[in-house]
């Protein structure tokens, strides 16, 4: 919650004046000793720090969101397992895990109406797991999300019917495995950025994703910009800046 935020709150009686206080007093680090939690995030960024789960403790994990909870801000855990997820709420019975994302959130404070639109579109059934990843944090960062999956380039029929949502777009992410040629159709289609996000899904010659990366790179579309390898979260913090400037 930036600072005009707690303002508002307190102007509409829903925050006392000592809580306002208190949150704007806060330091803008919390140091954990084996973290340091940035505080002053959603003022500088508009988005609280995201929590990266892979390689973390389980005590790690709840030390930090419980920290960023006691500053006032939402939780975005991203590359969470269910196990990781069940161990945090033990301890903080409020979050909550969605599971195809792999993603612990908890609200802190009611958000906003979502506004504008990001599409994200995924080639394939498999590459949902990232395609909703960018979903949620664009979600979680205000914008309205529509989600297409399972139009990838094997059955374009499919991809066409879909035009009209995606072309009113303000950004649009756009998941694809294999030889990730799906941003590139999209993209001599409609008239808005796309955001492209190769995943590491298809056969050997696919190098974990390295060649669909290597085909996105290359795109003659214009206006596709391409982040790493299953990078879900990047695209969808992406396309919420775009959608926000519209």
């Amino acid at each position: 919650m930036d600072e005009l935020q707690i303002l508002k709150e307190v102007e509409a009686g829903r925050m006392k004046p000592e809580e306002a206080c208190r949150l704007l007093a806060q330091k803008k680090e919390i140091d954990l000793g084996f973290a340091h939690v940035d505080t002053d995030r959603p003022r500088r960024k508009g988005m609280p720090e995201a929590v990266y789960c892979q390689g973390k403790t389980d005590d790690q994990l709840v030390e930090i969101m419980s920290a960023l909870i006691k500053s006032g801000q939402d939780v975005i855990g991203t590359r969470a397992t269910r196990e990781q997820f069940e161990a945090v709420s033990k301890h903080i019975p409020s979050a909550a895990y969605n599971a195809h994302a792999r993603i612990i959130t908890v609200d802190t404070a009611k958000r906003p109406e979502p506004v504008g639109l990001v599409c994200v579109v995924s080639a394939g059934t498999t590459d949902i797991p990232v395609a909703e990843e960018a979903a949620l944090v664009a979600e979680r960062m205000g914008a309205k999300v529509e989600r297409i999956f399972d139009i990838g380039v094997a059955g374009l029929h499919r991809m066409i019917k879909h035009l009209p949502v995606i072309r009113s777009a303000r950004a649009v992410v756009v998941v694809a495995g294999m030889e990730g040629a799906l941003p590139s159709i999209v993209g001599g289609l409609i008239d808005k950025p796309i955001i492209a996000v190769p995943t590491s899904i298809g056969y050997g010659t696919g190098i974990n994703g390295l060649s669909a990366m290597l085909s996105m790179l290359n795109s003659c579309a214009p206006g596709i910009t391409v982040v790493n390898i299953d990078n879900g979260f990047g695209a969808g913090a992406a396309a919420a800046f775009i959608n926000r400037l519209a």
